[in-house]
Parts: structure tokens; sequence; C-alpha cells
């Protein structure tokens, strides 16, 4: 029998619930930790047959959603380090020894991330409507047009080229300044901050392209505040074609995982004392 790891805590939960999602769920106790694990068939989970299962989309879109539902039960009574979905280990022993090598960690992790909580923003753009929000608003983009319109036909053609390249790079750099305004904003009110990869239109399923991807440290009584600021900032960013969405708690995958995985800074401080 394979032990597959959910998650870990230094408070020994409550799995009652959470067997009714996982008939096989135990916990493993050792220098003061809990790791939160069910026992795994070697038909369903052994090297061989767990590739042949990771081809399957059905068969890894159930098991994750599986895995995501017991941490997360397990979240609403104690904090956790949760571990990726497929995480399993031979025997108990191995799982012991991995819990006293890296006990020390886990621990410093569990009291950083006590009574705190993960939430995501993901920020999309409506680049057409905010070109011609840039059109209407930009001075230099105003200047050039007057420029055209009172110009010869072969200097308005050169204008109009320059008048795309002018766009081009006030779009960029109105992009890059929102951002980064907006992810300082968010951060006034979070511990942690980190920037996730920038997800393709393939992925998210939305019209929008993706600008920002990030995910926050909130400390749970600060919760409503950020909320708030969610809510100012999609208030700003309506008529620019700028939209943020707030997805959480979740579990604190961004801010326990070892530092080179996790996502990057922005410039700015992001850890606020």
């Amino acid at each position: 029998m394979l032990i597959y790891v959910y998650c870990i805590t230094n408070i020994e939960p409550n799995l009652n619930g959470s067997k009714e999602l996982v008939n096989s769920l135990y916990f493993i106790s050792e220098q003061g930790l809990y790791a939160v694990v069910s026992g795994e068939k070697e038909e369903e989970y052994g090297q061989e047959n767990l590739e042949k299962n990771l081809s399957n989309l059905e068969w890894i879109k159930q098991k994750a959603a599986l895995h995501e539902k017991v941490i997360e039960q397990i979240m609403e009574q104690v904090g956790v380090i949760p571990f990726k979905f497929g995480t399993l280990f031979n025997n108990e022993q191995n799982l012991k020894t991995m819990l006293i090598e890296h006990g020390e960690e886990f621990k410093s992790d569990l009291d950083r991330l006590a009574d705190k909580e993960e939430w995501g923003i993901k920020t999309y753009c409506d680049k057409e409507k905010l070109i011609q929000n840039l059109k209407v608003e930009n001075e230099e983009m105003k200047g050039i047009d007057d420029e055209i319109n009172m110009a010869s036909p072969g200097k308005a053609f050169i204008l109009k080229k320059k008048k795309e390249e002018l766009l081009n790079i006030v779009l960029s750099k109105t992009l890059n300044i929102y951002i980064q305004d907006s992810f300082n904003q968010l951060c006034k009110h979070c511990q942690e901050g980190c920037l996730n990869r920038l997800l393709p239109r393939e992925a998210t399923g939305k019209h929008e392209d993706m600008i920002l991807n990030a995910a926050f440290l909130v400390a749970r009584n600060k919760v409503p505040y950020f909320s708030q600021e969610v809510d100012c900032l999609n208030s700003d960013g309506k008529e620019k074609g700028v939209n943020f969405d707030l997805s959480g708690p979740w579990p604190p995958y961004n801010f326990c995982l070892p530092r080179s995985d996790r996502g990057q800074p922005m410039n700015k401080k992001v850890q606020n004392e």
C-alpha cells in the first residue's frame, strides 16, 4: 500500500468530515506534526499505472478536485502546508523520515501562515477598449490627431504611421504602470504577494488577455479590506476595459513551497511586517 499525502498540520486534525470524501484517510504523526494521508493501491498509483492514469484527463480532473477538497476541508479547522497532487511515499517510515528531516522548516512555515489566507487575483484587459480610452484621454495621442487633421495627405500618411507606433508605446507603458500600481495597492492589505505565470486565453477561457496573475497572503482579519480594494480597482478599471477576478481562500501553495518554486515578486517590497 502506498502513502498519498494531502497536507501537513501542527494540530491534530479531525478527519470525520473528510472521510466522506476519502474513506481511507488518516494521519501520521511525528515531531509534533500531522501528515494527512490515505492508503492507495499499487494498481492505481504504482509507477507504471500512474503514468497511464496521468494521460487520462478525466482521471486527473477527478482526482485533482478530490485532492483540493480534502485540503480545503482540513483548512477549515487548522493551518496547513498543502502538498502537490500526486505526492506519494512508499511506506509510512519514509514519510516519517521526511517529517523528521524537514520538521523545523514545516513548523516555521505553519507559524508564519497562522491566521492568514491565500487569495488569488487574475486581471484581464480588453485591449481594444483600453486603446479607445487612450485615444480620448492621452494628450500625446490627441496632439498627433490634431496634426493629422491639419497636415497635407502625404504628411498625414507619415503621421498615421507615427501614431500607430506611439499607440503601441503608450499602451505598453500604460499597462505596466497599471499592473504595478494595482499590485502595490493590493500589497497594502497583505503580508506577502507574488507573481505567477500569465495564462493564455486557451487556458483561461476568456476573450480578454490576462495581464496580471498574482497570489497574496492576507491576514484573516484583513480579508474584508483586501476585498474592498479589489472592488475599488474594478470600479476604476471598468471604463478602461480592465477587470480583476478575486478568488480564494486557497491552500497556501504559493507561500510555503521551496523559494525556487514560488512565483516571482514584483519590483516593490511585497512582504509586510
